[in-house]
């Protein structure tokens, strides 16, 4: 045993470096690094095949590890001419091992293949080779505890297939080997090929990720990034459910901007203004419904087949959300008669030439159901009185003021009175589906609908919105839906078929309220119940299927400013008094 204290003594006087221990002593099989202890182990036995991320388990260990992985090329002359000897080596050992009538080796023959497959990959250009050493080092505060935690480490190693031998008389280099010093003071190395050195990069993960889609964030419990694509999913929908300021519209805005720069095309449904700043940023589109003079008539007809009888139907979905409910059968007969009144009006029948005419109103409505003689036409044109003459008949009180087409367009709903916010998201969701169910320009998008217990709670706009989920993925579109009361969302059958839709789902911090409900329908264990329950803000569980992950939100300085809410921006730039 060798001390360094005793060679460099520390003088009494002399304060402690904030870059470094005060003093090291060394023993055979540990070393005494200030106040804790530590002992080191070079990786010297792999497993044959590795998949990606299969480091992410010695990333994630609970206590304190130090995994170093040195990378060292290999000239492809000095490769070549490596392999060339090996493939001799092993090629003459089964010789002789034939010619004295000895089985042949398993080991051999398998090493013989890979060696073979390596050397043809040089040749090709596909493959270079790497000497790769792995070093750990296990840290606790006092020897009896690394003793155990080093037993924990070994024990892992074992279940990963690797062999981890300690540095024993050779505590101090081990242990500099895995400092940010980039020293390889073991050189205990193995030839690794192209693929295996890709697979051990530190930020994969072997939880759930995916080769190609968007960055959601690093994972929870280790270094791994949560890389996924919703596009090659089964259904291309997804779920944000959270409790109010767990994240959820920033993770919804950190996803929107980053599938632009993959040429996806977003439209957001808005109901508190939070996406203009964005919109603004990449120059896309704002439509600011209640704005003085923006206008949306329900009444436009889309390119397509029958197209009267589709604008009929959506018109029987919006005046049931209009007046909180469906009418009774004698009102929805009068409504029917009173939509094709409406369309006759200015002309327009089933015939395709007449759909080129301006588009009736709803007042256009109003009025034929006031002529009908049916006492339950003239009770619903009186209760749509507020919508066509009343004080709610800006929104509809004319035709449709703007098409805004982009590859981002973002329908802010903020100064819509609150009775007309369901009716709004409807008729943004609508302008919407137009343009995504047109055959002639398909391509892919993702719908965003926040805060979507507005339109949940009325079952005319759930049914709508459960048809869209259904049918999204036949256009190449992808449906988000955000919300903050898992309760509206999973408390109904069309609610819960929403959920079901989704093949991607995301759930951030949750109110101790609703985590029984949630718990049930995504079968949550108790470890994830817990998770959830004190998850920071921005931290969730991404599920897919029967895979899932803890992640962590991860932006961008950029990023976060345009992810972030005007209200936050504020706060953040405001000084402290």
């Amino acid at each position: 045993m060798t001390s360094l204290r005793s060679r460099f003594p520390r003088p009494a006087t002399r304060p402690a470096s904030p870059f470094g221990p005060d003093a090291i002593e060394v023993r055979p099989r540990a070393l005494r690094v200030g106040d804790g202890w530590c002992a080191s182990f070079a990786v010297t036995g792999y497993p044959r095949e590795v998949g990606r991320g299969w480091l992410e388990p010695l990333c994630a260990h609970p206590g304190r590890l130090d995994v170093a992985v040195h990378v060292a090329p290999v000239p492809a002359n000095v490769a070549a001419e490596r392999l060339r000897r090996q493939l001799a080596r092993l090629e003459s050992g089964r010789r002789a091992d034939a010619a004295k009538g000895r089985l042949a080796d398993p080991d051999v023959e398998v090493a013989a293949d890979d060696a073979r497959d390596l050397a043809a990959g040089l040749a090709r250009g596909e493959q270079k080779l790497f000497r790769v050493g792995l070093y750990l080092t296990v840290h606790a505060r006092d020897e009896k505890r690394l003793e155990a935690e080093c037993a924990r480490v070994r024990s892992l190693c074992a279940s990963m297939l690797l062999d981890a031998r300690p540095s024993t008389w050779r505590t101090l280099q081990g242990w500099t080997s895995t400092l940010p010093v980039g020293v390889d003071a073991l050189a205990q190395r193995r030839s690794f090929d192209t693929d295996a050195l890709a697979a051990s990069f530190p930020f994969a993960s072997a939880e759930l990720s995916a080769t190609s889609g968007v960055l959601y964030g690093t994972t929870t419990n280790g270094s791994g990034l949560v890389l996924w694509d919703r596009f090659a999913c089964d259904n291309h929908n997804s779920v944000i459910l959270a409790r109010s300021g767990a994240g959820k519209s920033y993770l919804a805005k950190l996803e929107a901007l980053r599938s632009l720069y993959a040429g996806i095309e977003i439209a957001v449904v808005d109901p508190e203004d939070e996406y203009r700043r964005l919109a603004e940023t990449v120059g896309g589109a704002y439509v600011h419904l209640g704005a003085p003079g923006v206008r949306v008539n329900p009444f436009d007809l889309a390119p397509g087949p029958d197209a009267v009888v589709r604008r009929a139907l959506f018109v029987h979905t919006l005046v049931a959300v209009l007046l909180g409910a469906k009418p009774d059968p004698a009102a929805t007969a009068a409504l029917d008669r009173g939509i094709v009144a409406a369309y006759e009006s200015v002309g327009i029948t089933a015939d395709v030439r007449s759909h080129a005419r301006p588009a009736p109103l709803l007042k256009d409505l109003a009025a034929a159901l006031d002529a009908d003689v049916d006492p339950a036409a003239r009770a619903l044109a009186a209760r749509l009185a507020p919508f066509t003459t009343g004080t709610h008949r800006g929104l509809f009180d004319g035709p449709t003021t703007t098409q805004p087409h982009g590859h981002l367009v973002v329908f802010s709903l903020r100064d819509l009175p609150s009775e007309l916010k369901a009716v709004g998201t409807l008729l943004t969701l609508d302008s919407i589906w137009r343009r995504v169910s047109d055959p002639a320009n398909r391509k892919r998008r993702l719908v965003v609908v926040d805060e979507a217990w507005l339109l949940m709670s009325d079952p005319s706009g759930a049914e709508f919105l459960f048809r869209m989920a259904k049918s999204a993925r036949k256009h190449w579109a992808g449906l988000t839906v955000v919300t903050q009361d898992a309760a509206d969302l999973l408390g109904s059958p069309l609610g819960q078929a929403v959920v079901a839709n989704a093949a991607t789902q995301i759930l951030l911090r949750q109110a101790p309220q609703s985590i029984d409900t949630l718990a049930e329908s995504f079968g949550l264990s108790a470890g994830e119940r817990a998770y959830l329950l004190g998850a920071a803000r921005g931290q969730g569980l991404l599920a897919a299927g029967v895979d899932r992950v803890a992640f962590t939100a991860l932006a961008s300085a950029e990023e976060d400013i345009l992810a972030r809410t005007g209200i936050e921006q504020t706060l953040d730039d405001t000084p402290d008094l």
